[in-house]
């Protein structure tokens, strides 16, 4: 009787439950999502199975750069803000267009972050003269490149930079 009760149910909840829906295609205006990686980068997408840049339409993010090469946190900083303008730039961005940063430094305390951020800072100076981007920086125990004492990722809209407007008021003096 069992299986003549199952072979009434399962037809009927079938026929009763919602069609499922179709997957649709993403429609024609749907923005491409393109992968990129400056030259020296392109292991990472092969063998680590990341992408660099991804660039969505207008948006482009691109993935954390670790600074490694550099006699000091000063000179790292610097290879590293180099490396952001190639990422970029293989995307059709430029740093004028860097709306978001996040940065990750290896600290073991809140002295020690303030102190290893300081480089970072000078050096962000030098690439960022107006309409800064937003920026997180946090501090880490280890990064994936063990050697790298910071690592940086950044978003970027395509075109942005031409348009910036700062609506800020000037910083009050003590």
């Amino acid at each position: 009787m069992r299986v003549w009760l199952r072979s009434l149910i399962l037809p009927a909840a079938l026929c009763l439950a919602p069609a499922l829906p179709a997957v649709a295609a993403p429609p024609a205006s749907a923005p491409a999502r393109e992968h990129f990686a400056p030259e020296g980068w392109e292991s990472s997408y092969h063998d680590l199975h990341y992408s660099p840049v991804v660039k969505i339409g207008d948006r482009v993010i691109v993935s954390g750069i670790p600074a490694l090469e550099g006699a000091d946190d000063e000179a790292k900083a610097r290879w590293l803000f180099q490396q952001l303008q190639a990422h970029l730039r293989s995307a059709g961005a430029s740093m004028d267009d860097v709306v978001e940063m996040q940065s990750f430094h290896v600290a073991r305390d809140h002295e020690e972050f303030r102190r290893r951020i300081a480089p970072v800072l000078k050096v962000h100076r030098e690439f960022f003269k107006d309409h800064y981007p937003a920026w997180t920086a946090v501090a880490t125990s280890g990064l994936y490149s063990k050697d790298a004492s910071f690592e940086l990722r950044a978003e970027a809209i395509i075109g942005s930079g031409k348009r910036a407007k700062a609506r800020i008021a000037p910083a009050k003096t003590p």
